[in-house]
């Protein structure tokens, strides 16, 4: 089976994808002129808008719900992968994809909000839906739907949930060992369990509202607090940053791990935690209540640089800083390109960052990355099952065919569980093939999107221009735009000049 998933893995992550990733978000940020440069204040004075009703939730909420599927254990353990396989260059990778994804970012995320619509008492989007209401390509919405549902729902809370478990075993210790069907399981990490999975079925049982509630509150929380003790390690040793910064871009074009696995690594590993162009991000830009579509898509770029030139940068200068860390040579013969700590430790682990905070902070350090990991892998589950949870309920709509949603939650639940007491193994991999399924069929169709209609160009120039024009109260005519599709904007725009005109 682990030989079977590497396969697969390789042959998703082959050189095409990583120079996709790349490729598409170069062409978008030349198209939109480097928006998320230009609209940077922009993005920052968006972020305050607190509007909201009973479908839909405010744009903050949404950040924080794209956040939280965004900042989770490959900003901890991902970045120290990265590092481990790719050498400290790879770094510069992952500052790139954030820095191009964050263009891809806003296209993905403006189409979520163009194609949404309103069912079940709340707002619905997400490729699935902009394949099929965009292109009319319902059999390309049904194989997105199905491969975010297997990716979110299966492959995913694995990784996440396997870092909980370990996190909590970080900070109580592992208590005795209980024997069961996958081995010798610590008796911490069976209660820690059942803690997860109650907290996890009273808020996914509350649908978007009581997540993006929970997530507005832990996500700006746990990711300051993060970075503070991050600024403490740079600050004892701001002395060396001039020399880290000179390593990060000098091993990034003469990679100490070749050049080839700086790239790859490094892209990996920032689209796996920035998820710009995966399709995860749409889902909940979908969900905000907003006055243009193009406000939504500012936003979640912006989410991009909070998760990686945030916080997976300060990950890694912890890490380079303190030298807590090896780069891996040739798997095959097993050596070590650089040696700085015990070889048998795990790269694929929060193991480095455990170290670089424990040389500062002592016995606290890896007990405050045990507490980052259980909120950041904690809020990642809750992302993943609402992701799962839309794209069933577009394949209810799609194919006519009534899937309980009682079911996503129960197979999310399950999953958690599996994950918890599961060694890591080859999970990380299984992640790996998920967020490159989704990529690839996200990415290959936002660019077809572009091609046959232009939809996201035209509302980002429609929202240019109102903000050109100083306008009070932004409004959104996709008829005007010659957008097809866009009903619940066409049915908005309608209603608001029916009200206007009533007013008069």
């Amino acid at each position: 089976m682990q030989a079977f998933i590497d396969f697969l893995n390789g042959a998703i992550w082959s050189p095409v994808l990583i120079y996709l990733c790349l490729g598409a978000g170069l062409f978008y940020s030349i198209l939109t002129r480097f928006a998320q440069v230009r609209h940077f204040k922009e993005m920052c004075s968006l972020l305050l808008n607190s509007n909201q009703s009973d479908k839909g939730i405010s744009s903050f909420q949404a950040l924080a719900v794209s956040l939280s599927g965004r900042v989770g254990v490959g900003n901890i353990a991902g970045v120290a992968a990265a590092i481990g396989f790719g050498g400290p260059g790879a770094v510069f990778w992952m500052w790139v994809v954030a820095f191009l994804g964050a263009s891809t970012a806003y296209a993905e995320s403006t189409l979520g909000q163009l194609y949404k619509v309103s069912e079940d008492g709340q707002y619905r989007g997400g490729p699935a839906y902009y394949f099929d209401r965009c292109l009319g390509w319902r059999w390309l919405g049904v194989l997105f739907a199905l491969s975010s549902i297997i990716a979110c729902g299966i492959f995913l809370p694995g990784i996440q949930a396997n870092a909980v478990g370990n996190a909590v075993v970080e900070i109580f210790g592992p208590g005795n060992l209980v024997s069961s069907a996958f081995g010798d399981v610590s008796s911490t990490k069976l209660v820690a369990l059942a803690v997860i999975l109650l907290v996890l079925a009273f808020i996914i049982f509350g649908g978007i509202k009581r997540i993006a509630n929970f997530t507005q509150i832990i996500v700006p929380f746990m990711a300051l607090g993060y970075i503070v003790m991050a600024l403490i390690v740079v600050f004892l040793n701001i002395h060396q940053v001039p020399d880290i910064f000179k390593l990060i871009f000098s091993d990034a074009f003469t990679a100490q791990a070749g050049f080839g696995a700086a790239i790859g690594w490094g892209v990996k590993r920032g689209v796996y935690s920035n998820e710009a162009g995966q399709g995860t991000g749409p889902h909940a830009a979908a969900a905000a209540e907003v006055q243009h579509p193009a406000q939504q898509g500012l936003v979640q770029a912006f989410s991009v640089y909070v998760d990686t030139l945030f916080i997976c940068t300060a990950t890694a200068l912890m890490i380079l800083i303190t030298q807590q860390y090896n780069v891996q040579g040739s798997l095959a013969d097993g050596q070590f390109i650089v040696q700085n700590v015990d070889p048998s430790t795990i790269i694929s682990s929060p193991a480095f960052t455990q170290m670089a905070l424990a040389s500062v902070f002592g016995s606290v350090g890896p007990m405050f990355v045990g507490i980052a990991l259980f909120f950041f892998a904690f809020t990642t589950i809750l992302a993943y099952y609402y992701i799962a949870e839309t794209n069933v309920a577009y394949l209810r709509r799609a194919l006519k065919f009534n899937i309980p949603l009682t079911l996503v939650k129960l197979l999310i639940m399950f999953m958690v569980a599996y994950g918890t007491v599961n060694t890591a193994g080859y999970i990380w991999n299984l992640g790996d093939v998920g967020v490159g399924l989704m990529a690839w069929i996200n990415i290959v169709g936002i660019l077809v999107i572009f091609f046959l209609a232009k939809p996201t160009m035209k509302a980002l120039r429609d929202y240019e221009r109102q903000k050109a024009e100083g306008v009070k109260k932004y409004t959104f005519n996709p008829k005007a735009l010659g957008i097809k599709g866009a009903d619940f904007w066409e049915q908005r725009y309608e209603k608001q000049q029916a009200e206007d005109a009533k007013n008069k």
